[in-house]
């Protein structure tokens, strides 16, 4: 279902925000995007980033679902007058950055981008029910679910370390959070060791984040293709992805990759078919993660029980 306003509503509203940001950001715009992206990167990265800057922000705030429908019609409503605004924000600083930045090799760009034009009212979808939820791809055979996107950190004994819920589909770009937020756990327990191997499956692939966390000092193995391909990707060769390759190939790469399967899938199939939990039942984002964190705790502590009745 699609919920639109009116143009002056948007305007009254980017009036309101930029208010706030004035005393919130001083002299800055605001709209400042990561360093990586204040290069030749296009108008599509921009806008990526902007969108996960949002998500982060909405994450941030956890704003509890209205148990009032005409509540959650509102915040529907707000939300894509919101994504309309970010959109608007980040061609505008893209637009900017085309008219006074510079190349990496130091060079200014050429002619300056086709002005984006902004649709008249906010486009999009919004779950009435869940308003935090997003499309993603389900099991096997199920096609996509109106959800969330689980995710878990655990150890070689199955224990699990972090727990979140995202609401990007795709485990691409989750690597590095995923890792900070088991770091925080960790250190929240007393462990200041840091991981030895990081592990996960080709979906993780995400070579940025894989450099900045080998320069925290921990392996990385995650294979850049899935197991179906045979040769190299077309036009791929070479760099992480062909050292990736060749390390995997190794008799130790692949024995330490080889235990990824055994530490992660279990617990995800343990609470799916043995504890016969298959969906979340609570609605936001912030009440499905502590509704995920407990579930991931309660795996825990019947591991634990299960390891202290094996030792009595």
């Amino acid at each position: 279902m699609s919920i639109t306003s009116s143009s002056r509503e948007i305007l009254e509203e980017a009036q309101a925000v930029d208010a706030a940001e004035d005393e919130l950001y001083g002299d800055k715009r605001g709209d400042e995007l990561p360093e990586q992206l204040r290069t030749g990167e296009g108008r599509r990265a921009w806008l990526r980033e902007a969108k996960r800057q949002l998500e982060q922000q909405r994450a941030k705030e956890a704003r509890p679902v209205p148990r009032d429908r005409g509540k959650r019609l509102k915040e529907a409503k707000r939300r894509l007058d919101e994504e309309l605004w970010t959109e608007l924000r980040a061609n505008a600083a893209y637009e900017r950055y085309r008219a006074h930045g510079r190349m990496k090799n130091g060079r200014r760009f050429g002619a300056p981008p086709k002005p984006y034009t902004s649709p008249a009212i906010p486009q999009g979808q919004i779950n009435l029910t869940d308003p935090d939820s997003h499309i993603v791809k389900g099991p096997r055979g199920r096609g996509f679910l109106q959800g969330y996107n689980a995710q878990a950190v655990a150890n070689e004994h199955q224990i699990v370390v972090a727990a979140e819920v995202m609401t990007a589909a795709p485990d691409f770009g989750h690597l590095e959070p995923m890792l900070d937020a088991a770091q925080r756990e960790l250190a929240a327990a007393g462990v200041t060791e840091n991981p030895g191997v990081l592990l996960g499956d080709a979906g993780y692939w995400h070579q940025q984040q894989m450099e900045r966390v080998v320069d925290r000092g921990i392996q990385v193995l995650i294979p850049p293709d899935a197991k179906s391909r045979e040769g190299a990707r077309p036009g791929w060769d070479g760099g992480l992805y062909a050292f990736m390759r060749r390390v995997l190939a190794t008799d130790r790469g692949g024995e330490l990759y080889g235990q990824r399967q055994a530490i992660i899938e279990p617990v995800f199939a343990n609470t799916k078919f043995n504890r016969g939990i298959d969906r979340f039942r609570r609605r936001g984002r912030a009440a499905v993660r502590a509704e995920w964190r407990l579930i991931t705790a309660t795996h825990n502590l019947l591991k634990l029980h299960r390891h202290a009745t094996l030792a009595a």
